[in-house]
This record gives C-alpha cells, structure tokens and sequence, in this order.
C-alpha cells in the first residue's frame, strides 16, 4: 500500500499538486523540482510551501520564488518606484 503525504492549508482543501520548481536564483535548489509535504497560508506571508529537499532537510519557500509565483513584472509600479528609478539615473548621469 502506497502511503500518501498530507498537505494542509489554512481552512481551505488543498489544490496543489504533489511538487514545484525553485526558481529563485541563489536557493541551493534553484531550477530543480522538489516535493511538496505542506502547502500554508499566513496573513503576514501569504503563500507558503514547505518542501522536501532530501539531504537538505525540510525547508519552507514563499510563493514568488516557485513556479507557482507571479512572472517577473507582473506587479505594478507605483510612483514612488519611478521616482526613486528617476533619481538613480540622474545620479548615475552625473557621475563621481
């Protein structure tokens, strides 16, 4: 008989599959897939997956560093961003 892993999430059936890719670029598992065990959410992180990594043990990714996370420049930009943006290239135009 094949066991089966549990995953939870906070007052809500989970809808995940059993693994995810790593995609942020200095996790020692970058680009490598790895299984799921527990899939959470918390109001002050949002979405959380805690992982199997073999060797490495068990650890927890949020949500934008998997594949599972939204596509570089999916947010908006505000317009504090740009003027900090604005205020870098003027720097940098300026020179030492």
């Amino acid at each position: 008989m094949a066991s089966r892993r549990c995953r939870h999430t906070a007052g809500s059936p989970s809808t995940v599959s059993d693994s995810l890719v790593v995609t942020h670029p200095f996790h020692p598992l970058a680009g490598q897939r790895v299984p799921i065990l527990i899939e959470r959410r918390y109001r002050s992180l949002g979405h959380v997956y805690i992982c199997d990594g073999g060797p490495l043990g068990t650890f927890t990714l949020p949500e934008d560093v998997t594949d599972r996370g939204r596509p570089p420049g999916s947010l908006p930009v505000d317009a504090q961003a740009l003027a900090d943006l604005a205020a870098v290239v003027s720097a940098l135009k300026k020179g030492p």
